[in-house]
């Protein structure tokens, strides 16, 4: 009934109460109840006699029924299983894995405690100033591919970003999303699987949108949208470009199996593409220019003899000369 109310405040300037009842077949009282609940939530509606109700402001909500009256797609977050606040949204979508939710489920929270980065760090998200989100998949593809959807969720905030917000981010092979050298998203994909099949993939995404405090070391390498723009907006409308943009990209990998029909697309924001890095893998680290991806998603780099060599995600970790990227 929520998403219903919501829907046909946005459509008119003013709906009056009996127009709600007949519509939804719902009572008087059922109205009432429901305008009181979306005044306790933070939405501004104004009653007025012979008139009707009358919509003015929407917060920075993201409960089930708000980004679900954004949502464009067919299947990727149709399905949204809200929190105020988990420890991790990650470790939710892999919880609801097991118990059968189907593919594209989306688990938004506003509020993360004690979510997971890449390579085992913690990473913690203050109420409101995030968008945290875990899409569930059941894709048909071999686990070994499982990895290139890192790459796929990637393109989809990278392209979100620009759409909504209107700033130029890049990636940061494989996993980071970035602004003038600073994080400002983060992707993390989890996999339960056996050798031949896989039972579902779990890809978190954690965007940073509003007044987050970084200590010293982070405020060198993090950034968030709001800082950058001076602006805050409501995180709902991204979260809906970017599953948009997911589900667009997400059909063109599974035509193939690979990144060949997204490759390009890519690397045209590929922080990397062109500079020298540091491939840091355990006990074979060394220097080279970042030369794309391959169709696989393996980073090409050739390195300071000349030879071409492929760098696979996982515990190796990419860095720039000079700094983080």
């Amino acid at each position: 009934m929520k998403t219903e109310v919501l829907a046909m405040l946005q459509e008119e300037t003013y709906v009056s109460g009996q127009k709600i009842c007949d519509r939804l077949h719902v009572s008087r009282t059922a109205v009432w109840k429901m305008m009181k609940r979306l005044r306790e939530e933070g939405y501004e509606i104004e009653a007025v006699s012979n008139r009707g109700y009358c919509l003015k402001h929407i917060p920075d909500v993201i409960t089930e029924e708000a980004c679900l009256k954004e949502m464009e797609t067919s299947w990727a977050g149709r399905k949204i299983i809200y929190r105020d606040e988990v420890d991790s949204t990650n470790t939710l979508a892999k919880q609801k894995g097991e118990e059968g939710a189907p593919h594209g489920t989306l688990i938004v929270a506003d509020m993360q405690t004690n979510g997971k980065g890449r390579l085992g760090r913690n990473w913690v998200i203050p109420k409101g100033q995030a968008i945290v989100m875990s899409l569930l998949l059941r894709p048909q593809i071999e686990p070994q591919c499982a990895s290139m959807l890192t790459l796929v969720a990637a393109l989809a905030v990278s392209q979100a970003i620009k759409e909504k917000i209107g700033i130029a981010v890049q990636i940061k092979w494989p996993n980071d999303i970035v602004y003038k050298g600073k994080k400002i998203c983060g992707i993390l994909t989890e996999m339960s699987a056996e050798m031949d099949v896989i039972h579902y993939i779990v890809v978190g995404i954690g965007i940073n949108t509003g007044k987050i405090p970084f200590d010293k070391e982070l405020e060198e390498k993090a950034d968030t949208l709001y800082r950058i723009t001076g602006n805050y907006f409501p995180r709902r409308i991204l979260i809906s470009a970017v599953m948009k943009h997911f589900e667009t990209y997400y059909e063109q990998f599974c035509q193939t199996g690979d990144l060949s029909l997204l490759q390009n697309i890519y690397e045209e924001s590929l922080a990397n593409k062109n500079n020298q890095v540091r491939v840091l893998a355990p006990g074979n680290e060394y220097t080279g220019e970042c030369l794309g991806i391959t169709k696989n998603g393996e980073l090409r780099v050739r390195d300071q003899s000349g030879t071409l060599r492929t760098v696979m995600s996982g515990e190796v970790s990419v860095r720039g000369i000079y700094g983080y990227v």
